[in-house]
């Protein structure tokens, strides 16, 4: 499977076909060539969105929170035909999702070449996204099939929690997609390094696709860093490093990996180490805890 992670640069984006000639850019350039399969964009890349309504809408959290979610539905649409023109699978942007409750979600939707598979929510909410943000967990994990792998979403933070990735582990978690949204590099790495431990544990791939650059136009969004990257276990098969790929910190651009599902297979049977195989030995083993 060919894989294209991204660090995307959001814009105050003045008219949708805009932001459509925009996105279908981004979609083109990872296809090119030999094509990338699978397709990871960041959390609330969707944000942008909310400068449709304008400077004003977009400079106000509130507003911007649910102008985004108002112009979700139909710029999901615009992904989904991208996924079925080029022939792959697109996790688009996440964004504010009015779900029918109180407060918005934080929702990322996938898309494939013959349809749209489903969507991922956010399960953890950061101090930010509690107040003031006041978005809410939406619907729980679920597990997606990707050319004969199984994947599973952790958007940000969420990658930073062992038992969230340890129930995608447990459902057979092949590919673990980690979209994020981080303000400082200290939070970039906290994300980062959330995604090599659960590739680590359960010797799977991990795809970490940030936001970059500032957006002063945005309160919600206004600084952004980080770097692209595919992760997996630092074992047999894998580099020593554990980085399939990274790119160069808040440079925008696609990160590209090829990952073949015989060596998630063959790590799991003869790496040096069997995370995987011992997670439940080693969750027994805590419970006995003095």
């Amino acid at each position: 499977m060919r894989i294209a992670a991204a660090a995307y640069p959001m814009h105050p984006v003045e008219s949708w076909d805009a932001w459509a000639r925009k996105v279908e850019g981004w979609v083109a350039e990872a296809c090119d060539g030999p094509g990338a399969d699978l397709l990871v964009f960041p959390e609330y890349g969707a944000m942008e969105l909310a400068h449709l309504d304008g400077a004003a809408a977009a400079g106000d959290l509130e507003t911007s929170l649910h102008a985004a979610a108002r112009h979700g539905p139909r710029a999901q649409e615009v992904w989904a035909e991208l996924a079925g023109a080029h022939r792959c699978h697109i996790l688009a942007p996440s964004g504010p999702w009015d779900a029918g409750r109180d407060r918005p979600v934080n929702r990322a939707w996938l898309h494939g070449p013959d349809g749209t598979l489903g969507y991922q929510d956010k399960q953890v909410m950061t101090r930010f996204e509690r107040d003031p943000w006041g978005v809410i967990p939406g619907d729980p994990l679920r597990m997606f099939e990707i050319g004969g792998l199984k994947v599973g979403v952790l958007i940000c933070y969420d990658v930073e929690f062992p038992a969230l990735g340890q129930a995608l582990i447990g459902g057979g978690a092949d590919l673990i997609l980690a979209p994020s949204c981080t303000d400082t590099v200290a939070g970039f790495h906290r994300v980062r390094i959330g995604a090599m431990a659960r590739a680590l544990e359960g010797q799977c791939v991990a795809v970490h696709a940030p936001t970059v650059g500032a957006c002063d136009w945005s309160p919600a969004v206004d600084e952004n860093r980080g770097r692209a990257g595919v992760y997996a276990p630092p074992d047999l098969g894998f580099p020593e490093t554990g980085i399939v790929a990274e790119g160069m910190p808040d440079i925008p651009g696609w990160v590209r990996a090829e990952i073949d599902p015989a060596a998630i297979a063959r790590v799991r049977r003869e790496g040096s180490v069997l995370n995987r195989a011992h997670i439940a030995e080693s969750v027994a083993a805590a419970a006995r805890m003095e």
